[in-house]
């Protein structure tokens, strides 16, 4: 069970094809974010959906797939770990994010 502790499983499309970065030390990174939805219905019986952003990076060969695979519109299912990190804007002022590292991916349909 220790593996459970972080531990996250998503199903949603792409928003955009995947950012790919190579960077100097040789290795690969993708970036790109998906959108899952969540519908219920309200007191008065109408449908009410709403729509999380994730961001998700991938490392490696986990990115290469993707690099190759994965594009715009595309439904997928992936798994991966909750990575918080923080940066600091032009301005100076400092930020945190929530990224999903993700360590395995699976297109489920060809591009929408």
């Amino acid at each position: 069970m220790s593996t459970l502790k972080n531990s996250v499983q998503l199903m949603g499309h792409l928003g955009q094809d995947p950012e790919v970065i190579n960077l100097d030390s040789g290795k690969k990174l993708v970036k790109f974010s998906i959108a899952t939805n969540e519908f219920y219905y309200d007191n008065s019986g109408e449908k009410i959906t709403n729509t999380y952003w994730h961001n998700i990076i991938a490392w490696g060969k986990t990115a290469s797939f993707i690099e190759t695979y994965v594009k715009k519109g595309q439904e997928v299912l992936l798994r991966g770990k909750l990575a918080p990190r923080s940066y600091e804007t032009k301005d100076g002022e400092k930020r945190y994010i929530t990224e999903i590292n993700c360590s395995e991916i699976v297109p489920t349909s060809q591009k929408a």
